[in-house]
């Protein structure tokens, strides 16, 4: 695996695994990921009245939760954790359609229990509707950037660098928390699950849909233009006789 070309021809759809362990790695996956978002959210605002110190607090051990969950369940299920990257996948044909279905289910399930589980374990009231409002055209064009910006990072570094994916991933969420003026949800299932807390890293449902329509425009975006930069040049021959 020394030579780079050899790395980037890994597939984001792992070979081995049958679809039933495959949705259990995605909700669970997601199911950590919120977990963490939220609760890293509640103990930040518990231990510090400072929203920049908050907000720190929150970005950190999401970013490192995220290095961690793509490395261990990335060889179950390609470690989406995100429907607009299930999507993506999708359009580029590198996933089953009955198995991307499945795999967006089980994010926004797992995304939800993930909620629940970090309001039990600061033993706050389980059920609960996020009155952070969240909207606007600056939050919007804010998703769309973070999800633009997460949907390009994978692609590119899975031709280029498949093995720093958790890396990639891990620190681009950790910078796009602080240059996004959203705090860079970048994920539809992540957003539906923040709707269900009523805490730091809350969103109000009804701001929801500018959210998740900004994503699928990042990522669509996203895909369009990797596809476009990363496409295999033609021989100079080539191009010559198709003329």
């Amino acid at each position: 695996m020394s030579d780079p070309e050899a790395r980037g021809r890994v597939r984001p759809q792992p070979a081995e695994g049958d679809l039933p362990r495959r949705i259990v790695a995605e909700a669970l996956g997601t199911a950590l990921l919120v977990a963490t978002v939220v609760g890293s959210g509640i103990m930040a605002a518990r231990l510090t009245h400072d929203v920049a110190v908050s907000l720190l607090g929150n970005t950190l051990p999401t970013g490192a939760i995220l290095v961690v969950l793509i490395t261990i369940l990335g060889p179950i299920s390609g470690a989406h954790f995100n429907p607009v990257v299930t999507l993506v996948f999708a359009l580029r044909r590198e996933i089953e359609a009955n198995a991307a279905l499945a795999y967006i289910i089980a994010q926004v399930a797992g995304g939800i229990a993930g909620t629940f589980l970090a309001h039990a374990m600061f033993e706050l009231p389980i059920l609960q509707a996020s009155e952070t409002v969240r909207t606007g055209a600056g939050q919007w064009l804010a998703e769309a950037v973070a999800a633009f910006g997460l949907v390009f990072t994978i692609l590119t570094g899975l031709r280029f660098r498949s093995d720093a994916i958790p890396w990639l991933v891990g620190l681009y969420i950790t910078a796009a928390y602080w240059f996004t003026a959203s705090t860079s949800f970048a994920n539809p299932a992540v957003a539906i699950a923040r709707a269900f807390s009523d805490t730091f890293s809350g969103i109000r449902p009804v701001d929801l849909p500018g959210f998740i329509a900004a994503e699928l425009l990042g990522a669509l975006l996203a895909m369009a233009l990797a596809g476009w930069l990363l496409a295999e040049p033609k021989p100079i021959k080539q191009m010559k006789a198709a003329q």
